[in-house]
C-alpha cells in the first residue's frame, strides 16, 4: 500500500479523497491554485504545492507541474479525482513513464473509452447497442446540418471530450444546429482544449441510467448496480439516486452484464461508469463510459457499503478485489442532491460570493434516514467564478425510497446558508413533487414540471401553519423585548392578532408560558401547539416542534414583518393587532419598476461577444450577447422587439449580475 498520495484536484473531491486516505493511514499532498490557497483541502492535507493562477489551464491542467510536485514531495501515486486530468490518457501514461502510479484505469482503457467518438466505435464492435447517430468527427456547421437531417431531428450535438454537462446541446431544428454547433465547439475548446464534435439521435422522454463498474489488475470486474440521474438541468445532473425506480431485476442484470463485458473488453482496472439512455419501456442504449470516479458515487457507496476511493487505491496498489459479484447486494435506497451556488428564482444563474454562514445538517442517523454531506467548503469560504459552483453533495439513505426522499426533504430544511443564492428551495420542490415521488422520471423532468422556470411553490396548509406559529413566536419575542420585564407571556394573557401570509389572512389568539406557545385559530375551530423552539434574533433558521412535528424554517427580518421559507414555499408574514391590520389593508399597492426596455446581465461573468450596436432593430428571441460564467457560455436573448438606444459594455468586459448590457429606445 502507498505511504503518500498526491491529489491532482480541488474542492469536495479532494476533501473526499483525503478522508479515505486518513482512514487508510496514507499521507496526502494537494496541489492548489491562487483561488484555493485557503481551501479546506489545503488545510486538511499533510502537504500542499502551489500550481499557479486560478484558470484551470494555468493550474490544475498543468500535467508537468503536477508530476514534478509528486517527485518533489515523494508521493508514490496520483489520484486525479474527476474533471481536469482524470480522463486524459496522456496524463495517465506520463505518470507511468515517470515511475508514478496513476490511481485510475490504465491509459489504454482511458483512450479506448474516454473519447466519446472512439468509445462508440469500440462499443459497436463489442456488440453493445448504441444510440443511432454519426460516429465520427464533423467538419463544420454545414456538415453538422447534413448529418442532423440524415439522422432526423431531434439530435444531440456533443463534444467528444465533454463531461459535466458541458459541450452539449439538443437541436430540434436546422436553426438550432446553426446556433448550437459553433457554441458547442467553442465551449468544448474552452473547457477541454478539444473541439471535436459528434451528433447522435436524441431519444425523447429518456431516462439516464448508469452502471458503476469496478475492476482490479488481476482481471476481475464487477458492477455495483445502477444510479438514476434523470433529474438534469442544461444536461447537468442535479439529483441522483440508487437504485433506479425504473429497473426490475432482469433489466438490472442485463445492463450490468453489458457494462461488465465492455469493461473487460478494455482490461478495465479501476472505478468507472458505463452510461445508458433508457426508454420508459426499459429499453436501453450505450451512451458513453466515464473512465473515472463519478460525482454521484456516494449513492452507490451508501447502498453497497463500499468505499470507491479505497477500492481505486487498492486496485492501483495491485491488490485483488476481496469480494465477487455474488457478494454484492443492494441495501436500501439513497438520494444525492447537488447543492449549487446558483439562484433558482433567476433561471438558476450562478450566484458566486462568500458563504457568510454555512451549517449543513448533522451527518449520521436521523430516525428513518441517515445523512451524508460531501463538501469542500466551510463557513467563510468563497465560491469562485473560476470553477463549478458546487457547495456540497447532500445525501440521504433509508430502507425504502420513501424514507430516503422524506429524509432529503427534511435534511434540506435543516441546511443553513447565507451570503449567496443556492438551489435548496428547488431541490426541496422536487422532493415534494408528486411526479418525483412516484418515480416516473425522465431527463425532461425539470422542463416538463417547471416550464416557466422556478418561482417557488404555493404554501400548503401545513406550511401556512408552520409560518403562522413561527411568526407569532418571533412577534411575541419582540413584544417581550419592548416590554422589558423579561417575561415571555404570563399564563393569564390571551392576545389577539391578525396574521398575513402572502395573500392569506387569519385571526389568531396567542397564549402560553415560558417556551410553549398556543396559537388559537378561532375562525378554523382549532389551535396550534409550538414547543422546543431553537431560535434567537439574527439567526436565519427557526427550529421547533409544531403539534409533534419537528421542522426548520428559514426566516429573515423585513421592513415589515418577516420573510419565511419552508422548503419551496416562501412568503412575507406580518403579525399585527386588529387595528393595525385594518390600516394595513388600506395601504395602496406598490407598483413594480418597469425594466422592459433593459437587457441586464443575469449573472456575473465575462462578455464573450455582443451582436448589436446602437440604432439596430432587434426582434424578440434574438441572441444579443454571450456571457461566460462557471466555464459555461450563456446566450442572452432579447425578450421583446426594440431598437437599441445604448450599449453599456463591450466584448472582454467583466460584468456584475443585473448590470445593464443594452437599453432599448
Amino acid at each position: 500500500m502507498f505511504s503518500k498520495i498526491l491529489i491532482a484536484n480541488r474542492g469536495e473531491i479532494a476533501v473526499r479523497i483525503i478522508k479515505t486516505c486518513r482512514r487508510l493511514r496514507i499521507k496526502t499532498v494537494v496541489v492548489y491554485s491562487e483561488a484555493d490557497a485557503d481551501s479546506l483541502a489545503v488545510e486538511m492535507a499533510d502537504e500542499s504545492v502551489f500550481l499557479g493562477p486560478p484558470p484551470a489551464n494555468q493550474s490544475y491542467l498543468l500535467a508537468d507541474k503536477i508530476i514534478q510536485a509528486c517527485r518533489d514531495t515523494g508521493a508514490e501515486a496520483i489520484h486525479p479525482g474527476f474533471g481536469f486530468l482524470s480522463e486524459k490518457a496522456e496524463f495517465a501514461q506520463q505518470c507511468v513513464d515517470a515511475g508514478i502510479v496513476f490511481i485510475g484505469p490504465n491509459a489504454h482503457a482511458i483512450a479506448a473509452m474516454g473519447d466519446k467518438i472512439e468509445s462508440k466505435k469500440f462499443a459497436q464492435k463489442a456488440g453493445v447497442s448504441c444510440v443511432p447517430g454519426h460516429i465520427g468527427e464533423i467538419d463544420d456547421t454545414a456538415h453538422a446540418i447534413r448529418i442532423s437531417e440524415e439522422i432526423g431531428y431531434p439530435v444531440m450535438i456533443k463534444a467528444s471530450a465533454g463531461g459535466g454537462g458541458k459541450g452539449i446541446r439538443v437541436a430540434w431544428t436546422r436553426a438550432d444546429v446553426e446556433e448550437g454547433f459553433p457554441a458547442v465547439k467553442a465551449e468544448a475548446k474552452g473547457a477541454f482544449g478539444d473541439d471535436r464534435i459528434f451528433i447522435e439521435k436524441f431519444i425523447t422522454s429518456p431516462r439516464h441510467i448508469e452502471i458503476q463498474v469496478l475492476g482490479d489488475r488481476h482481471g476481475h470486474v464487477v458492477h455495483l448496480f445502477e444510479r438514476e440521474c434523470s433529474i438534469q438541468r442544461r444536461n447537468q445532473k442535479v439529483i441522483e439516486e440508487a437504485p433506479s425506480p425504473l429497473l426490475d431485476p432482469e433489466t438490472r442484470a442485463a445492463m450490468g452484464a453489458q457494462a461488465v463485458a465492455l469493461a473487460k473488453a478494455v482490461d478495465y482496472d479501476s472505478a468507472g461508469t458505463v452510461e445508458f439512455v433508457a426508454g420508459q419501456d426499459k429499453s436501453f442504449y450505450f451512451l458513453e463510459m466515464n473512465t473515472r470516479l463519478q460525482v454521484e458515487h456516494p449513492v452507490t457507496e451508501l447502498i453497497t457499503g463500499l468505499d470507491l476511493v479505497e477500492q481505486m487505491i487498492r486496485s492501483a496498489a495491485g491488490l485483488p478485489m476481496d469480494f465477487t459479484q455474488e457478494d454484492l447486494k443492494i441495501n436500501g435506497w439513497a438520494i444525492e442532491s447537488r447543492l449549487y451556488a446558483e439562484d433558482p428564482y433567476r433561471s438558476f444563474l450562478p450566484s458566486i460570493g462568500r458563504l457568510v454562514r454555512y451549517q449543513p445538517p448533522a451527518e449520521g442517523a436521523h430516525g428513518l434516514y441517515q445523512v451524508r454531506n460531501d463538501s469542500g467548503v466551510r463557513e467563510g469560504d468563497e465560491i469562485s467564478m473560476f470553477y463549478d459552483p458546487m457547495i456540497a453533495k447532500l445525501c440521504t439513505h433509508g430502507a425504502t425510497r420513501v424514507d430516503a426522499v422524506n429524509g432529503m426533504a427534511r435534511a434540506l430544511e435543516d441546511l443553513e446558508i447565507e451570503g449567496l443564492g443556492h438551489n435548496a428551495p428547488f431541490l426541496s420542490a422536487v422532493m415534494d413533487q408528486p411526479r418525483f415521488r412516484s418515480g416516473v422520471l425522465s431527463t425532461n423532468y425539470i422542463k416538463d414540471e417547471f416550464p416557466d422556470g422556478f418561482g417557488g411553490l404555493k404554501a400548503a396548509a401545513d406550511q401556512l401553519d408552520l409560518m403562522t406559529a413561527a411568526a407569532c413566536w418571533m412577534h411575541r419575542l419582540q413584544i417581550t423585548r419592548a416590554r422589558g420585564d423579561g417575561r415571555l407571556f404570563a399564563a393569564s394573557e390571551r392576545d389577539a392578532f391578525v396574521v398575513f401570509i402572502g395573500e392569506h389572512k387569519r385571526a389568531v389568539k396567542l397564549s402560553g408560558e415560558g417556551r410553549a406557545l398556543n396559537v388559537e385559530l378561532p375562525g378554523e375551530g382549532r389551535s396550534l401547539g409550538l414547543q422546543d423552539v431553537d431560535w434567537r434574533p439574527g439567526r436565519k433558521l427557526f427550529k421547533g416542534v409544531l403539534d409533534g412535528r419537528a421542522f426548520s424554517l428559514e426566516v429573515a427580518a423585513a421592513p415589515e414583518g418577516f420573510l419565511a421559507r419552508h422548503r419551496a414555499a416562501r412568503a412575507r408574514v406580518l403579525v399585527l393587532t386588529p387595528q393595525s391590520a385594518d390600516l394595513h389593508e388600506r395601504l395602496p399597492k406598490k407598483v413594480a419598476v418597469d425594466t422592459s426596455k433593459l437587457i441586464v446581465s443575469p449573472m456575473p461573468g465575462l462578455v464573450v461577444s455582443l451582436n448589436v450596436e446602437v440604432g439596430r432593430e432587434v426582434k424578440a428571441g434574438e441572441a444579443v450577447a454571450v456571457i461566460e460564467a462557471m466555464k459555461m457560455q450563456n446566450l442572452i436573448k432579447a425578450e421583446c422587439d426594440g431598437v437599441v438606444k445604448a450599449v453599456g459594455v463591450k466584448a472582454g468586459d467583466s460584468v456584475a449580475a443585473d448590470e445593464v448590457l443594452i437599453e432599448f429606445a
